[in-house]
């Protein structure tokens, strides 16, 4: 194809001596001899041909400017089957391109640094612009106040802090283009005095003559070392009498100590020390033994707080209280690892008007009971308000209650277990129990039951007793004479373990049903049984026989015989009384 117009033809200095024009090539499908040709010539120039132009990523061409500023170029390209042409028209002044400073070095304090430069050309007046890396990545721009100036300020840093920094000029007059930046230089400021102040905290463990008192600190977001920390100054004294102060110095690498201090009150102040100076100091304060009702309380045994539970959230374990208006600020303090000595102390603040939050840490696991302490603090002097546990995600309990006593009857079965032991150990709350019947034969259908099926898809009846503390559980409703399997599991938030073991029962028969077969059966039998024995005698009791006068011996006598039957005249006896029915002689009449 016959060549493309040059695109991007434009032509620019660095030193004011030499111009350089560039410009991007089209595809042709040429090769060898065939490839375009660039030629750069200058119209008003008696020097026709400036120069030949030669191409990789992008092409380019230059010559010298000797004393002319303006200039008309063209950038001829051709090939066989054509020719094209641009033109850029420009004054050199105009098109100045820097050069990148170089030399870059630098003065700094705490909080300032000077950065110094130098480039080129000092014949060109520049005006130049600092690039300053923060190091969370955040990019600052400073520009040069003096035109020509080959060092800028850049102020309001931070101490003993590592920033990057670079440089870039471009023309004081006449923008053209922005130079390339010059080599990055990493620079780190000087130590300053530490700002803020340390967050401590303490632990007391009450002894024989005193009280042992464990030291915490902690650098936050509001402190800064401005530094490299050299050691931490502790500091403590007798609030009543004045005393002379003790004090200790400990190492960088620590985080914590134990101090004795007797049962007077005590000023506690803990400080940063670095090379050049020490923090403000944090302060606090330990009252009389006597006066901390709730120590002792807890060391005597007599007066303990009654430690509520709290739940766990995706986010950590939400913790609330009840805020008072004479505190100005709150503690929550926790062990990142409860079952171990030290347990790694933890605590967190909060301001006044705080009455919540969510407790998180990367140690938390399930299964694994917190204890939060939740202290008031004013003027430095902190007084323990409450006392939470709980779980990051509860599990099931690791046993099942153990059932003492079984009592049947018939058509019921009173279970009754022991006190379910809960300890620190525990993986959940027990909130309850479940009660699970079934007959061996056939499934459980029994009044007032819910529907359980297990993985074997075998099906069980199911009671739920809510209360924890409740011993002892009566099943209604069974079948006389039928053996059934039955278990007893403590459930928690996580749930319960799957059931496994069984306790077999078998009813025994109904009492009364027994007596009412016996009523209906067996007695009719005997009496049957005793009638036939004695029939003789039943007979004559119940159905006499009548005499027959045939075989009267009243009529034994031959007076008394009329043919052949025997017959007696009322007046041959001699009757006791004589009674008349008068209904019968008038039916006769």
């Amino acid at each position: 194809e016959p060549p493309d117009t040059p695109r991007d033809f434009s032509c620019q200095t660095q030193d004011m001596k030499r111009v350089t024009c560039t410009w991007k090539e089209g595809e042709t499908y040429l090769y060898g001899e065939n490839l375009p040709r660039y030629t750069l010539s200058e119209m008003s120039s008696q020097k026709t041909v400036l120069c030949e132009g030669s191409c990789s990523k992008l092409c380019s061409c230059s010559w010298d400017i000797g004393q002319q500023w303006i200039w008309n170029v063209t950038v001829i390209v051709e090939n066989p089957l054509g020719k094209k042409t641009a033109t850029d028209v420009f004054d050199v002044n105009h098109r100045i391109y820097p050069t990148a400073p170089f030399q870059v070095w630098e003065d700094c304090t705490d909080t300032e640094i000077t950065l110094h430069w130098n480039y080129v050309n000092n014949e060109i007046e520049l005006f130049c612009q600092t690039e300053v890396r923060q190091p969370d990545g955040k990019i600052e721009l400073h520009n040069s106040s003096v035109v020509g100036s080959k060092r800028v300020t850049v102020r309001r840093l931070r101490p003993y802090t590592e920033y990057t920094a670079r440089v870039r000029c471009r023309a004081a007059k006449h923008f053209w283009r922005w130079s390339d930046w010059s080599q990055p230089l990493t620079i780190t400021t000087k130590e300053g005095t530490p700002s803020g102040k340390l967050d401590i905290w303490r632990e007391i463990t009450p002894v024989l003559g005193g009280r042992n008192v464990t030291l915490f600190w902690k650098q936050t977001a509001s402190f800064q070392a401005n530094g490299k920390i050299i050691s931490y100054e502790v500091t403590w004294e007798k609030i009543e009498d004045g005393s002379k102060p003790e004090s200790s110095s400990f190492s960088s690498v620590h985080n914590s100590t134990r101090i004795f201090i007797d049962n007077h009150s005590y000023r506690i102040s803990i400080m940063a020390k670095n090379n050049v100076n020490i923090s403000l100091p944090s302060v606090l304060i330990i009252s009389k033994a006597t006066d901390n009702k709730i120590l002792f309380s807890s060391f005597l045994g007599t007066e303990e707080l009654k430690e509520g539970q709290v739940n766990g959230t995706d986010d950590g374990i939400f913790i609330s209280w009840e805020p008072r208006s004479i505190y100005d600020s709150y503690i929550i303090d926790w062990c990142n690892f409860p079952r171990l000595q030290p347990c790694d102390l933890q605590w967190k603040r909060f301001g006044p008007n705080t009455s919540s939050a969510v407790i998180s840490s990367a140690a938390f696991i399930p299964g694994v009971r917190y204890k939060f302490c939740i202290y008031g603090s004013v003027a430095n002097r902190a007084s323990l308000l409450e006392k939470k546990i709980g779980y990051l995600r509860e599990l099931p309990p690791h046993l099942d209650p153990v059932v003492r006593k079984v009592d049947l009857t018939y058509n019921s079965v009173a279970l009754s277990w022991d006190s379910y032991f809960t300890n620190e150990s525990d993986p959940g709350f027990v909130r309850g129990y479940h009660v699970y019947v079934s007959p061996i034969q056939g499934n459980c259908n029994l009044k007032g039951s819910k529907k359980h099926i297990l993985s074997d898809d075998s099906e069980l009846c199911k009671y739920t007793i809510e209360n924890p503390e409740e011993k002892r559980y009566t099943v209604k409703h069974l079948m006389p004479n039928t053996k059934y399997k039955i278990v007893v599991k403590a459930f928690t938030g996580g749930g319960e373990t799957p059931i496994v073991n069984f306790r077999y029962i078998d009813t025994p028969s109904n009492s009364n049903m027994l007596y009412f077969v016996f009523l209906l059966v067996i007695v009719p039998i005997l009496v049957a049984a005793l009638c036939h024995w004695k029939m003789d005698w039943v007979k004559e009791c119940f159905c006499p026989v009548i005499p027959s006068p045939n075989k009267s011996k009243v009529l034994s006598f031959k007076e008394f015989k009329i043919d052949s039957e025997k017959v007696l005249k009322i007046n041959d006896c001699l009757p006791d009384m004589l009674a008349m029915d008068i209904n019968t002689e008038r039916k006769n009449h």
